[in-house]
């Protein structure tokens, strides 16, 4: 009898019930829920998928949520791919002490040829046992500044839902929460084929997030409160983003000289202080398309652009989208609308 590819699911108090779940369940249904939708009758299981934990022992996640191990990390045994789930960390701060035990094990394993990939905050895990190092990665758009700051060696790629480019290397991403859509069909389509990976996305209705993730993302609105000058500026900016010549001002506030207050506002946090102003520009500008009808050249206006175009240009670059279809998609949520 043929084995089954082995599956492995890495999981932990940390990690979301619907990612954990989401993934066995659309893993495990590979090969048999699709004929007994349209043949009435079940086929055989494709893949052998199991929930691992660092030590098998039962948990329960957010949400109280109970998690019973198939098995923990040393008894596992042979497997053909392990997919790290999310485990929550901070925006601000990586969990070192918690990713600590799963180092030598994933490394262990990547050594060995098995597939490594991870969803969401997972990618955290991967970078903590360094195999990301010189390699793009996906994770949620959130944690963008975070890889900046603790793995430089990593290149984030903030876009992304399914990062493949490692893939030979033995190594896979997906960014966001529900990026596990893709990451999951992307490894039914590997070891078991096309046709069951589409009748797999059918019974679950599985759809892509072909726009990636700028529509979704929100600007990181980190207080320099470590830096007074800085941090004084960025609630000086908050009120006054609409007005002209905003990072001379902030300059001025500060005391500083121009040098050395574009050093310290990129330290204090991430951003050059020109970008941070116009990511709280089109951060405000999605506010006013979500909550309001007014014209697209108002908004534009009411943020500090004179120039619509240029509104345009740079919305479309920021959100991946133009105001108009931003507008069309967040107003309806916006209002109740179906």
């Amino acid at each position: 009898m043929t084995r089954k590819p082995v599956i492995a699911l890495l999981a932990a108090p940390t990690s979301s019930a619907a990612i954990l779940y989401g993934l066995y369940d659309v893993l495990y249904s590979a090969g048999a829920v699709f004929l007994d939708m349209v043949a009435g009758a079940p086929g055989a299981e494709s893949l052998d998928v199991r929930i691992v934990s660092s030590d098998g022992k039962p948990f329960r996640c957010p949400g109280n949520v109970l998690v019973e191990p198939h098995a923990s990390m040393t008894s596992l045994g042979e497997c053909d791919a392990v997919l790290v789930c999310d485990m929550y960390s901070p925006i601000h701060s990586v969990p070192r002490q918690d990713y600590a035990v799963y180092r030598d094990w994933l490394q262990r394993l990547h050594d060995h040829g098995v597939l490594i990939g991870s969803v969401c905050s997972g990618a955290l895990v991967l970078a903590e046992a360094g195999l990301l190092d010189g390699r793009e990665v996906a994770s949620h758009w959130a944690y963008a500044e975070l890889f900046a700051k603790e793995y430089p060696k990593a290149r984030f790629q903030r876009d992304s839902i399914l990062c493949l480019t490692h893939e030979a290397e033995g190594i896979i991403t997906a960014g966001g929460v529900t990026s596990w859509n893709e990451l999951v069909l992307h490894v039914i389509r590997r070891f078991c084929g096309p046709d069951v990976a589409r009748q797999t996305a059918k019974v679950h209705l599985l759809a892509g997030h072909e726009g990636g993730q700028l529509p979704y993302a929100a600007m990181n609105r980190h207080s320099g409160v470590e830096d007074g000058a800085i941090g004084a500026c960025q609630e000086w900016i908050a009120q006054n983003y609409h007005l002209e010549n905003p990072v001379q001002r902030m300059t001025a506030l500060s005391g500083l000289k121009a040098r050395t207050f574009a050093r310290r506002f990129k330290a204090a946090t991430g951003r050059a202080p020109i970008d941070y102003v116009v990511e709280m520009r089109i951060e405000e500008a999605k506010q006013g398309l979500e909550a309001s009808d007014d014209p697209i050249d108002d908004v534009s206006f009411g943020v500090g652009y004179q120039d619509p175009a240029a509104f345009r240009r740079m919305f479309r670059k920021i959100a991946g989208m133009t105001p108009q279809d931003y507008r069309r998609r967040y107003s309806r949520l916006a209002r109740g609308a179906a």
